[in-house]
């Protein structure tokens, strides 16, 4: 139950001049000053500014990071600007998109930061004109990959790994390349027969990018995708499901998993294992931009300065627990980290306009095409 309905209800029942009933008005009252407001689905949580009297304006954030995950971001901003209330809107990566080009389109203001992991179509709403160009200070301190013309910004640095479940391969080692999990696949199929899992790519765009991508880099892929298809590879939408059977052990393995998310379970499950692939390990970003047509543009800028700033870069690492991008930010989770300790094998994914090429449904159709028959060759 929100603050707002419990207001409302006491606001009712005061008709009976119970003093009680007042209390209770002021003190919800204080409650919903100090904690997030959550309205409609379409209108998301409202933050308000911790310095009410000198409010200065509302940055409104479309973002597909889940609220609660993205409350330290969050908190930490809102305590170096008390003076700024947050709009955060939390949507899917599809609707963030649609939300700004229609929000745009109407010559109507829309949001003025914009958070997604779909990485190809957030450089789209950048190369068709509805993100602007922003000075930040950090960008300098960026790789050349990790930003296009000012206008869209990688935050993170979150790799896809293989899980696995460690007591299944107490007695033997679990493949640490595509190579040694297609021999796997070949030579004791019948051992991991169903135990094996990844993206269903025509359900899961982050799955559906890790493949394309997988074909640019592994000239040898579709033996892969054959080698799990003989395996009875088994395809979900999302990574959750996945990692729940493996740490279960109903599944062996899974592959192209978002290592960001399989981090998290590991915290808790610590009978799964992450392997980073030693032929390669493709990395993915969530892309932020401040919209053409933002309602505040300014406050979109502090806060995207805010969360690529080291601070900010911090507080995601640590707290956000998604790997940070900021070079002077160090430690496990992070772009620093991860270099020094895997090199040239990441392949981080560019934040350039050729992600639009993975949008094209022609080369999608192609490629699904060619994963559904590599699947069903054995």
């Amino acid at each position: 139950m929100t603050p707002s309905v419990r207001t409302g209800r006491a606001v009712r029942k005061g008709r009976g001049r119970h003093p009680i009933c007042w209390l209770s008005v002021i003190a919800l009252l204080i409650i919903s000053w100090i904690t997030p407001i959550h309205a409609a689905s379409v209108n998301g949580t409202l933050f308000p500014a911790l310095d009410p009297a000198n409010e200065t304006g509302t940055v409104t954030i479309y973002s597909s990071l889940d609220t609660n995950l993205s409350m330290p971001l969050l908190e930490a901003f809102r305590a170096a600007n008390p003076d700024i209330a947050i709009s955060y809107v939390e949507m899917l990566t599809q609707d963030v998109y649609e939300r700004v080009t229609t929000e745009s389109d109407r010559s109507g203001a829309t949001a003025d930061l914009t958070i997604s992991s779909a990485m190809d179509l957030q450089i789209k709403l950048a190369n068709d004109g509805y993100a602007q160009p922003v000075v930040v200070p950090q960008k300098d301190l960026w790789p050349n990959w990790a930003s296009w013309r000012n206008t869209a910004f990688a935050l993170t640095f979150e790799p896809a790994v293989i899980v696995y479940h460690k007591p299944t391969f107490a007695n033997t080692e679990p493949p640490h390349s595509r190579v040694e999990l297609t021999k796997l696949l070949r030579e004791q199929g019948d051992i991991y027969f169903g135990r094996v899992a990844t993206y269903d790519i025509e359900r899961a765009g982050l799955g559906y990018m890790f493949l394309a991508m997988d074909e640019k880099h592994d000239r040898n892929l579709w033996d892969l995708v054959s080698a799990m298809g003989s395996a009875g590879v088994k395809l979900y939408s999302n990574s959750s499901a996945i990692l729940q059977r493996v740490a279960q052990g109903q599944f062996a393995l899974g592959y192209n998993i978002l290592g960001s998310y399989a981090n998290h379970w590991v915290e808790s499950h610590p009978e799964l294992g992450i392997i980073l692939p030693t032929d390669y390990t493709l990395v993915m970003s969530r892309i932020a931009l401040v919209p053409r047509a933002a309602r505040e543009p300014e406050l979109g800028k502090r806060f995207l300065t805010f969360l690529m700033s080291e601070h900010g870069q911090e507080i995601m690492s640590r707290q956000v627990r998604l790997p940070a991008l900021h070079p002077m930010v160090s430690g496990k989770n992070t772009f620093t980290q991860m270099s020094k300790t895997h090199g040239s094998r990441l392949r981080p994914i560019a934040v350039r306009p050729s992600l639009m090429v993975y949008l094209d449904q022609v080369k999608r159709a192609r490629i699904v095409e060619k994963w559904n028959k590599a699947l069903k060759s054995q």
